[in-house]
């Protein structure tokens, strides 16, 4: 009895394992991921980095040379038009005006002297002219005398020439002591200072940077660098969000105020430079804040969407895929993306049009042609096709069955 049992035993250990081999050795089904098609609201955005300034940004300079003795303002001070903003040491401009007020009213001395000389050489020449018609005089001293009243005239001339050149000295030499304290040109606020009290100034051919005064922090803009691909959907007037570090979980909104024709060519990559306008009543945005955009280019409603993974998917070689095309046998050459002889170009034909896959009762994906439109990047508006709300599309393959009557793994099956 204990002989019969163990040939039971072996029998039945013989035949788990031969069960177990051909059951190991069938290729496993191929299991898909799959994702509903859906009815809704569709936006296609551009998307683009890019820096966020004040409106209107003046830089301060200095138009005369000397010593800051004087700073009325400091980062972040609200100034108003005509403000003193920084006083250089005035000292030598108030020298040079009083010089100068000098040498006009030396002018003018020199104008009262010359109408002196003129009337004197007016007289001398008019009795001249008497004294030669009686004869007392020769002609000789009547020409020394209307020379000298000629010269006279010219020195009259002479003196009015210098008040006017004096005169300009004086106005530059005070226009040079205002221009001393320098002033706010704009009503806003300081966002740079570059000088501190002590420091000495040039005005050159360069004019320094001195402060930095942005006029409205209220109006902001974004210059942003918008690819070559994608600037033909850009357009004034669209609508635009954007994020910046700062408060990342807090979404701004603006518009395309500009689009600039200048290319910005970076390493061969060609940008243009697209302008989002923004308010920030709040002041919460501040000018350098990097900004992540997205401008709107179009929006759809009540559409049907396909996953955008659908239109990439592409079963893989196997039983289900030939069985996808239409039960066609391993012989005939058929690979669904290419085929050769006559028929061949009419299957390049479709191959070049768009499709999912569907997957049918019996697990195995089927193929559906469709036309596609605007994309938000994960979702695609479906056009055309002959699917409906609800139908779940393939989006990935998660195992890959065997070929058949393909050779094992070199080390047996894996348990």
């Amino acid at each position: 009895m204990k002989k019969i049992a163990s040939i039971v035993v072996l029998l039945l250990l013989a035949a788990l394992g031969v069960g177990g081999y051909f059951y190991f050795k069938q290729p496993p089904k191929a299991q898909y991921k799959t994702l509903k098609v859906e009815r809704g609201s569709i936006v296609s955005t551009v998307s683009a980095t890019g820096t966020l300034n004040a409106v209107v940004t003046v830089q301060v300079g200095t138009q005369v040379s000397g010593t800051l003795s004087k700073l009325y303002v400091d980062f972040n001070s609200q100034v108003k038009k005509g403000q003193p903003i920084a006083q250089i040491d005035p000292a030598l401009f108030n020298s040079a005006v009083e010089q100068a007020r000098g040498n006009a009213l030396n002018a003018e001395a020199n104008l009262g002297k010359a109408r002196v000389t003129l009337a004197d050489t007016k007289r001398t020449l008019g009795r001249n002219r008497q004294l030669l018609e009686q004869g007392i005089i020769a002609q000789s001293d009547l020409d020394v005398a209307q020379v000298a009243y000629d010269a006279a005239q010219m020195g009259i001339r002479g003196a009015q020439a210098s008040i006017v050149q004096t005169r300009g000295a004086l106005k530059q030499a005070e226009t040079n002591l205002h221009y001393a304290t320098i002033r706010s040109p704009v009503d806003g606020i300081v966002v740079s200072r570059n000088v501190d009290v002590g420091q000495t100034v040039a005005a050159s051919f360069q004019t320094p940077t001195l402060f930095t005064i942005a006029q409205d922090l209220t109006k902001m803009e974004i210059d942003t660098s918008v690819d070559e691909s994608d600037i033909s959907r850009v357009k004034v007037g669209q609508p635009a969000s954007f994020t910046v570090d700062a408060y990342p979980e807090q979404q701004f909104t603006g518009s395309v105020i500009q689009i600039r024709n200048a290319p910005v060519v970076t390493q061969n990559v060609v940008t243009y430079v697209t302008v989002i306008g923004v308010s920030n009543k709040d002041l919460l945005l501040k000018p350098g804040m990097t900004a992540n955009v997205s401008v709107q280019t179009q929006k759809k409603d009540d559409v049907l969407k396909i996953p955008s993974a659908a239109l990439r998917f592409k079963p893989k070689a196997g039983k289900e895929e030939k069985g996808a095309r239409g039960g066609k046998g391993a012989g005939d050459g058929s690979s669904g993306r290419e085929q050769k002889g006559p028929g061949a170009k009419g299957v390049q034909k479709r191959a070049a049009g768009q499709r999912v896959y569907l997957l049918k009762e019996d697990g195995t994906p089927t193929p559906v042609s469709v036309t596609t439109g605007i994309s938000d990047g994960g979702l695609v508006e479906l056009v055309q096709g002959e699917l409906k709300e609800g139908d779940e599309v393939i989006i990935e393959q998660v195992t890959q069955g065997k070929k058949p009557g393909g050779m094992g793994s070199p080390m047996g099956p894996r348990f």
